[in-house]
């Protein structure tokens, strides 16, 4: 199954990533990088991987940028393993993904995160399974907000082993993404009809539930308070994340009732 796959990993200025990320991806034959434009070292440390090609393309959205690796980098393998440069593939994965006999019907293969903060591996997270192994001929990438989601045409089945979520970017760099990320996805809360919306985007639509509810469910509901302080750490993220959108909820929210004051004062 292992030569049957060619790993993808997209980047921009992922130096403190990305030498871990492609370590673990040894045993593929080819590895296909997709940068954005990086300015950092990123592209240097890729290149002392052998296994590793380089391609460039400017960035528009996720969907785009991993609709075109699929279609342009020349990949001949009929599965692709999906990857963002802050995710890790460890052996136990890799070897069960090596016995994987998949049927026809399926298309795809979803694994769940251990999520690692500064260094320590959390009892449990907030992040979401991701699929990441797809037969490329049946993908396909949409944009969903901040977000992208990969459509399969077939089932879509789960891993038993678990990947990793270990990002080592300084935490300027978080909250300059989130900024950007949690704008673009109050837009798509807000304008998203009640129904249409998940469980979790209905209670952040609400506004001021969200931020105090996430900290506390990964507390107490997935044992992150047995996670001492990178688990405080990790509470306080989501619970800055979760305010910082309840706060572009609010702003949309405040500038559609805004009164029309193109008129003169009386």
């Amino acid at each position: 199954m292992l030569a049957d796959i060619t790993p993808v990993v997209t980047t921009l200025d992922e130096a403190a990533n990305i030498d871990r990320t492609l370590g673990a991806l040894h045993w593929a034959r080819r590895v296909v990088l997709v940068d954005s434009g990086s300015t950092d070292e990123t592209l240097a440390l890729a290149a002392r991987h052998g296994n590793v090609e380089i391609h460039h393309r400017p960035f528009d959205c996720f969907a785009a940028q991993w609709n075109w690796a699929l279609a342009h980098t020349g990949i001949d393998t009929e599965w692709v393993l999906a990857l963002d440069a802050d995710y890790l593939i460890p052996p136990r994965l890799v070897d069960e993904v090596a016995r994987l006999r998949p049927p026809a019907e399926v298309a795809g293969y979803r694994a769940r995160f251990r999520f690692r903060v500064l260094g320590r591996d959390l009892h449990g997270s907030l992040y979401p399974p991701v699929t990441l192994l797809v037969r490329r001929a049946r993908a396909h990438y949409r944009q969903h907000g901040h977000a992208h989601r990969v459509e399969v045409d077939g089932t879509v089945r789960n891993l038993v082993s678990m990947a990793v979520h270990d990002d080592r970017k300084p935490l300027r760099r978080w909250v300059q993404s989130q900024s950007r990320y949690l704008a673009e996805e109050a837009a798509l809360i807000a304008t998203t009809p009640w129904r249409a919306l998940g469980l979790a985007d209905r209670v952040r639509r609400l506004r001021v539930v969200a931020p105090w509810l996430a900290p506390l469910v990964y507390l107490l509901a997935r044992g992150g308070v047995l996670d001492g302080r990178a688990g405080l750490y990790y509470a306080a993220q989501r619970a800055i994340a979760e305010a910082l959108l309840a706060l572009y909820l609010a702003e949309r929210a405040m500038i559609a009732r805004r009164p029309d004051d193109s008129g003169d004062p009386e």
